[in-house]
């Protein structure tokens, strides 16, 4: 089905770049950049997939049974995005609050083209009724000539916005730590929009300036002709190889510092901060008990637990979760028994996930979902869409939404400064970038 050759790569840094570059020219484009952190569940360092050949697209009802039925049909592969408010396909929730991207809440897509950088080789595999254009594209690409990092002029215009102000934050942090305290839930994950209307911004431009200062483990550029996902996470949601399966949840963040001896500091705080570690061990749990779903019998293991990781930007508390499933177990159903992934949500899950419907102002949509695969062999990589700017072209509307947990000790002032430190990445970048 597929026409498949490998190329040696010199220089993994401009290849990548002038891939990206070479991207541009599709209408459905989907770009995931290890960035160099090659860990013991990364597949490859780079990936691009352009050209969709058959799509589904739709909304939440009935979502699922639909990847279902196009992911067993097309047995090749397929890529695209599981938006957060999927949630109400799952349960019987319902999302009622604004939305100003208006994305589809599940989007995915057969690639005629897909590109792979792995070590030092650069994989081409095509679908054979475009297989004659491989090596002409190959040469494109070598040849691509794109502008550096930072060339492009400033957006003075642009003013973001923001959906909650910070006493109504408090507020209404405040009503979601009331049903904490009463023992409704014993976490939630709340968030916040922050929002430019009438703006105009360069998606390409503005994502190669978020990765350069983010550098993240998952990120991704998701372009579906006028709709743009600009995504530095930092987050597995879920992976499947064979019969395992792999989450990686991220709860407990810390900032960095330049002098080193205080940046060990901070990362040595936050591994022994004991409220940052009763969140993930929390987190954790919910997602044994998800996958507990589609595991075998005794099969769920934690095979890291509360483990600090450095990026770019900020440290990160990270566990890993694996369980082993059955060899006729469905993909897809795998995906739907865990979504949305706990990091996101809170626990209880169903109930945190009202209350966060009620006390939240804002459609979560794509924010807080997922980004990834389904290959033909019906093995899976998903991350989670955090740390991400979100723009739709026609709408004019750009957005990038950050939240925290909160548990039944925080505090919202230090939740409210948190969240301010995982925006400053997105606002740094859409405030100088255009």
């Amino acid at each position: 089905m597929r026409i498949t050759r490998s190329f040696p790569v010199s220089d993994v840094a401009a290849l990548k770049a002038n891939l990206l570059a070479w991207g541009q020219q599709f209408d459905e484009a989907v770009w995931l950049d290890s960035n160099g952190h090659n860990d013991t569940y990364s597949s490859f360092e780079a990936l691009l997939a352009v050209d969709g050949l058959t799509v589904l697209q739709t909304d939440g009802k009935n979502a699922f049974e639909d990847l279902r039925e196009y992911q067993g049909q097309t047995e090749d592969w397929i890529f695209g995005y599981l938006a957060y408010d999927l949630k109400n396909d799952v349960e019987k929730l319902s999302s009622d609050n604004p939305d100003g991207l208006k994305f589809p809440e599940l989007y995915f897509f057969q690639p005629k083209k897909i590109i792979t950088i792995k070590g030092s080789s650069v994989e081409f595999s095509y679908l054979k009724m475009v297989g004659d254009e491989l090596d002409a594209d190959y040469r494109s690409i070598c040849n691509a000539d794109f502008p550096p990092v930072g060339t492009s002029r400033p957006n003075n215009d642009l003013r973001i916005k923001l959906r909650m102000f910070k006493d109504e934050y408090f507020r209404r942090a405040k009503a979601v730590l009331s049903h904490i305290h009463r023992g409704d839930i014993y976490e939630a994950n709340f968030c916040q929009e922050f929002f430019a209307e009438n703006t105009e911004i360069d998606p390409w431009a503005t994502y190669r300036r978020l990765n350069a200062i983010s550098r993240p483990p998952f990120a991704c550029y998701f372009k579906i002709w006028d709709k743009f996902l600009l995504c530095a996470s930092p987050e597995r949601y879920l992976k499947k190889v064979g019969g395992k399966v792999v989450s990686q949840p991220i709860k407990g963040t810390a900032k960095r510092a330049v002098d080193q001896v205080k940046d060990a500091a901070l990362k040595a705080r936050l591994a022994q901060d004991v409220k940052e570690r009763a969140e993930n061990i929390m987190i954790v749990d919910l997602v044994r008990n998800d996958l507990s779903k589609s595991a075998l019998k005794g099969e769920v293991r934690v095979e890291e637990l509360c483990k600090v990781y450095s990026y770019e930007q900020v440290h990160q508390m990270v566990s890993t979760v694996t369980a082993k499933v059955a060899a006729d177990k469905n993909p897809v159903d795998i995906v739907k028994e865990t979504f949305p992934m706990g990091s996101m949500t809170g626990a209880p899950k169903i109930s945190a996930m009202e209350i966060i419907e009620n006390h939240e102002n804002f459609k979560r949509g794509l924010y807080s979902g997922a980004v990834g695969y389904f290959d033909p062999r019906g093995d899976f990589d998903f991350n989670v869409v955090i740390r991400s700017i979100l723009y739709n072209a026609s709408e004019k509307y750009v957005s990038f939404s950050v939240g925290s947990a909160l548990t039944a000790k925080a505090s919202p002032e230090k939740e409210y400064e948190e969240c301010l430190l995982k925006a400053k990445a997105m606002r740094e970048v859409l405030e100088k970038t255009n």
